[in-house]
C-alpha cells in the first residue's frame, strides 16, 4: 500500500512528563502519529529514544546492540514505519521459522492500519502475487537466500523491490550452520536491491565490525550496555558431578536446577528452566512435580476451581495434570492453543516453574526471576551431540528478570566442572561475533558464480570484500590469516574448476558448469552434488543406488546411530548396507522405513528431521538424473521421493500424483484395489465412495485424475515377423489424452537401448523403431514412456517379432 510522502516527524519530547530514569518522555503518537496504534506501548524508553534520530533523521544504515528485553523490536518497527510512510517495502529477517509466524500474529496491528504483512514460507506455498504486493515481508535467512538466488525469475522478482531490510538477531552471523547463509545473503541483497539495513543484536563486544561490514556510520552505531537492561542480571555457573550414565546425569543436573530455583519459588517468584529437547521438557516437568511434593514447596492451584476448569482446555494430557501443581513445559511440538495458555498463565504467575527448549528464548517475551540452563549440550539428528551455541546460552540467560516486578534477575548455567571456566569466561567477556563463511566458502563461492555475479578473479575478490568474513579478517588478521586471504580464495576457486563445478575461459573468465548450477540451485554440499553426478553416469541405476546416494550424502555426515537404535536399523535393513557407516545405515533405514510407512519406534525420534532433509536431497537427485542420465532415472528418483514422503507401496505411488491424495487416501484406495490413476478413472465417483471417500472428495479426486497425462502407445502396422538379415524401420505413435507433460521415451530391443528422446508431450508424437533380422530367433521390442517430474509409473508396452 502506498501512502503520500509526508514531512519527517518531530522528535521533540513530551512536555511535563518524565520516565523512571527522570528523563523527559517521548510519546509514540508525537513521533509517528499515523502509526501510534502499531506499537504496544505509548512512550519510547531511554534506549529507543537514543536510537530514534538515526532511524528517523537519517537514511544511513543502523546497527544497534542491546541487552535482551531492552526493547530492540521497537527499533525494527520504527524503521518499518518510516519505510511505509514513504511508500516503500520492508523486509524483516527473523532467525527462526517460529518467529516469522509470531511476527505475523503481532503485526496484525499493521494490517489494521491498512498495510499487508506476508510471511514467505516454503517454496511450494509461496504466493508470488501476495509477496509482490506486500508492504512488509517476513522471511528467514534461508528463504531470503533462496529468493535472492532466483531473483531474476518472475516468482522471486519481489525481492529486488525491498527498500529497508531489518535483520533481527544479527549476531547469528556466528551460528555454526546458519551464520554463513545470513552473511552471504545480506551481502547479495545489498548488491541486488541496495536497501537500507537496520541490524539488531544482543550485546556483543565487536559491534563495530558488524557496523563496518554494513557501512553504518559511527553516529548510527549503538552499543547499549547492561545498564540499559530493564532488570539487573546476576549470572553465574554452577557445577554438578559428572557420572558414567548420561541418563542419570540429566537428573543430577535437574536436582541442581531445582536447588537454584527453589528459593525464588518460595519467595513468590518464578523459574524458567531450559533443557535440550522436547521430550526432556516433559520428563523434567514430571520429575519436578515429585521433587516439589517431597520438598513441600508452596506451589500449584489444585484448590482453585476456576483454574481447574480452565486447565481442561489443554489438549496435552500430561500438561493438563502438571499445571495444577504450578509446573508446565513448553516446546514447538505443542498445539498453538496449549502454548498460548501456558504463556498466559506463566505471565499471570499461576505457573511458577516452566521447562522449555531454547526456542522460547528467541521468540516469546516471557521473563522469569530465575533462569537455569540445565543442558549445555543437545542431540542434533544431523550432527549428533553438540554444544549449545554460546549465543543461545546468552539469549536464554537474558530472560532472567521481570520488568516492573524484579530488581534483579538470576541466571545460572549448570555444567560439568571441567567446562565451568569456559562458561564463566562467556558470562564475563561475552562472545565476539565471528564469520563462519570460511567453513563453506567453496559452496557459497560456487553459488555466486552460478548466479552470474562473478565473472573473473577480480570479481571474486570484489565479492569477498562485501562479506563480514573480509571485515572480520581485517579486524583480527592473525586469527583469520588476512595476509593469505587472496591465495586462499584462489585455491578454493581452483578446486571448483578441478572438480568440474566451474570452468575458465582463455580470457580468464569464470563460468558455472551444469554441475555447479544444479549444486547452487538445490543448496547442496559440493561432495553431495558430485556424488549425484557420479550416480547419473552409471550404466544402470536402480532404487537401491538412489537411496544409498542420499543416505551417504555429505549433509548426513554427522548423523550418528545410538546403541539403542541398532536393533531398529537391523529390523528394516537386515544385512543390507552393512558396508556403510552406522550413521549412513541409520539414514538408509529411516528412508526405507518411510517408504513402507513403518518406521520402527527406536528410530522415530530423529526420523522426521532426517526424512525432511532426505526429501530435499531426493528432489535434487531427480534433477541431477534428469540432466546427466535420462527421464527414466529421474522418474525413479521422483517415485522414491513420493514413497518416502507418503509411505505407500511401489505399485500405488502414482496415486500421490493426484491432487488431494496423500498418504492416508492413497493407502485407503490401495487397500480397496484402486492403485493407479487409471484405476481411479475406471472406478468413477461411485467406486471411490465405495472405497471410503466422501462424495465431494471423490468428485475432486476423479477430476484431478482425469487431468493427469494419459498415455497410449499405438504400434500401427508393426510386423510380427522379419526375415533374417532384413531391416525394417517403423514409427510408433505416442498419444497423450490428458494434460501436457514432460516425458522421456525409450525404445529397447532385447533389453538393449536403441532410441531415447525427451519432449514436452501435449498431444502426440512419433518415435522411429528399427526392426532388424539379427542372429536371434525373437526380438522383444519395448517402448517405455516415463515422467521425470511426476511420481507416475512409466507406461510400457512390448511387441515380439519372430526372426525367420
Amino acid at each position: 500500500m502506498e501512502t503520500p510522502l509526508t514531512p519527517a516527524p518531530s522528535l521533540s519530547p513530551v512536555a511535563g512528563r518524565v520516565d523512571t530514569e527522570g528523563e523527559t518522555e517521548l510519546a509514540v503518537a508525537d513521533v509517528l502519529p499515523e502509526f501510534a496504534d502499531a506499537f504496544p506501548f505509548e512512550t519510547f524508553n531511554r534506549m529507543q529514544r537514543e536510537a530514534l534520530p538515526a532511524l528517523l533523521d537519517s537514511e544511513e544504515n543502523v546497527v544497534a546492540s542491546a541487552p535482551t528485553a531492552s526493547g530492540k523490536t521497537a527499533l525494527a518497527e520504527v524503521a518499518i514505519c518510516e519505510t511505509l510512510r514513504a511508500g516503500g517495502t520492508a523486509l524483516f529477517v527473523a532467525p527462526l521459522r517460529a518467529l516469522t509466524n509470531e511476527k505475523e500474529r503481532e503485526w496484525e496491528r499493521f494490517e489494521d492500519l491498512g498495510y499487508s504483512v506476508y510471511v514467505v514460507t516454503g517454496e511450494r506455498d509461496l504466493n508470488p502475487r501476495r509477496a509482490a504486493h506486500a508492504d512488509i515481508l517476513v522471511m528467514t535467512p534461508e528463504k531470503v537466500d533462496s529468493a535472492t538466488r532466483k531473483h531474476d525469475t518472475r516468482r522471486y522478482s519481489f525481492i529486488t523491490d525491498v527498500d529497508v531490510c531489518v535483520i533481527d538477531e544479527v549476531h547469528l552471523l556466528d551460528s555454526d550452520r546458519r551464520g554463513a547463509v545470513l552473511e552471504v545473503t545480506v551481502s547479495r541483497l545489498r548488491r541486488l536491491a541496495d536497501p537500507r539495513i537496520v541490524a539488531l543484536s544482543a550485546t556483543m563486544p565487536n559491534v563495530d565490525d558488524v557496523a563496518a561490514w554494513l557501512d553504518a556510520p559511527e553516529e548510527c552505531t549503538f552499543q547499549f550496555g547492561a545498564e540499559y537492561r530493564p532488570v539487573e542480571l546476576n549470572a553465574g555457573v554452577r557445577t554438578y558431578t559428572h557420572g558414567e550414565n548420561s541418563f542419570a546425569d540429566k537428573y543430577r543436573r535437574l536436582y541442581r536446577a531445582l536447588d537454584l530455583a527453589e528459593p525464588h519459588v518460595r519467595d513468590d517468584g518464578q523459574a524458567l528452566v531450559f533443557v535440550s529437547s522436547r521430550q526432556d521438557t516433559v520428563q523434567a516437568a514430571k520429575k519436578a512435580r515429585d521433587v516439589i511434593a517431597e520438598r513441600d514447596l508452596p506451589m500449584g492451584a489444585r484448590g482453585d476451581y476456576d483454574f481447574h476448569a480452565e486447565s481442561q482446555a489443554l489438549e496435552n494430557d500430561t500438561l493438563r495434570q502438571s499445571v495444577l501443581d504450578g509446573v508446565a513445559f513448553h516446546h514447538a511440538g505443542l498445539s498453538k492453543s496449549d502454548k498460548d495458555l501456558i504463556e498466559d498463565w506463566f505471565r499471570e504467575g499461576t505457573i511458577q516453574l516452566l521447562f522449555s527448549t531454547s526456542t522460547l528464548a528467541w521468540g516469546v517475551n516471557l521473563p522469569a526471576r530465575c533462569v537455569v540452563i540445565r543442558d549445555t549440550k543437545y542431540h542434533d539428528p544431523l550432527e549428533g551431540e553438540v554444544d549449545m551455541s554460546p549465543l543461545d546460552l546468552l539469549q536464554m540467560l537474558g530472560r532472567a528478570g521481570r520488568p516492573d516486578y524484579d530488581d534483579v534477575g538470576y541466571g545460572w548455567v549448570v555444567c560439568d566442572g571441567a567446562e565451568a571456566d569456559k562458561y564463566r569466561r562467556l558470562l564475563r567477556d561475552g562472545k565476539p561475533i565471528e564469520s563462519r563463511l570460511a567453513e563453506d566458502l567453496d559452496a557459497h563461492l560456487n553459488a555466486e558464480i552460478a548466479m552470474g555475479t562473478i565473472h573473473d578473479l577480480d570479481d571474486v575478490m570484489s565479492w569477498l570484500e562485501t562479506t563480514f568474513y573480509y571485515v572480520r579478517a581485517q579486524s583480527a588478521p592473525a586469527e583469520y590469516d588476512f595476509g593469505n586471504l587472496r591465495e586462499r580464495v584462489r585455491s578454493v576457486l581452483d578446486g571448483l574448476v578441478e572438480r568440474g563445478f566451474v570452468e575458465t575461459g582463455e580470457d580468464l573468465s569464470i563460468e558455472a558448469t551444469s554441475l555447479g548450477t544444479l549444486a547452487s540451485k538445490y543448496y547442496l554440499r559440493l561432495d553431495t552434488a558430485a556424488g549425484f553426478r557420479d550416480l547419473a553416469r552409471r550404466d544402470s541405476i536402480d532404487g537401491g543406488a538412489v537411496l544409498r546416494a542420499v543416505a551417504t550424502a555429505a549433509e548426513f555426515d554427522s548423523v550418528s546411530a545410538r546403541q539403542s537404535e541398532r536393533d531398529g536399523i537391523r529390523s528394516v535393513l537386515g544385512s543390507r548396507g552393512e558396508d556403510l557407516d552406522p550413521g549412513a545405515r541409520k539414514v538408509l533405514a529411516i528412508l526405507r522405513g518411510g517408504m513402507s510407512g513403518t518406521t520402527p519406534p527406536d528410530l522415530q525420534s530423529d526420523a522426521w528431521v532426517i526424512r525432511q532433509n532426505a526429501l530435499r536431497l531426493l528432489s535434487a537427485c531427480r534433477a541431477f538424473l534428469e540432466r546427466f542420465a535420462d527421464a527414466h532415472a529421474a522418474n525413479l528418483a521422483r517415485r522414491i521421493e513420493a514413497r518416502v514422503e507418503n509411505g505407500v507401496p511401489a505399485g500405488a505411488v502414482g496415486l500421490t500424483a493426484i491432487d488431494g491424495v496423500g498418504s492416508g487416501r492413497a493407502s485407503k484406495l490401495d487397500a480397496e484395489g484402486i492403485s493407479t490413476p487409471e484405476d481411479v478413472r475406471a472406478a468413477g465417483v461411485d467406486g471411490l465412495v465405495a472405497a471410503g471417500l466422501s462424495e465431494g472428495v471423490a468428485e475432486r479426486v476423479l477430476e484431478s485424475a482425469r487431468h493427469l497425462p494419459t498415455i497410449a502407445i499405438e504400434w500401427g502396422a508393426f510386423p510380427e515377423t522379419i526375415a533374417r538379415g532384413e531391416n525394417d524401420m517403423r514409427e510408433v505413435r505416442i498419444r497423450n489424452r490428458g494434460d501436457a507433460a514432460s516425458v522421456g521415451i525409450r525404445v529397447t530391443v532385447n533389453g538393449r537401448q536403441m532410441t531415447t528422446r525427451e519432449t514436452y508431450l501435449a498431444d502426440e508424437t512419433t518415435v522411429p523403431v528399427g526392426v532388424f533380422g539379427a542372429d536371434v530367433d525373437e526380438l522383444a521390442v519395448r517402448v517405455s514412456v516415463a515422467f521425470p517430474e511426476r511420481p507416475l509409473l512409466p507406461v510400457e508396452e512390448t511387441r515380439t517379432v519372430r526372426v525367420e
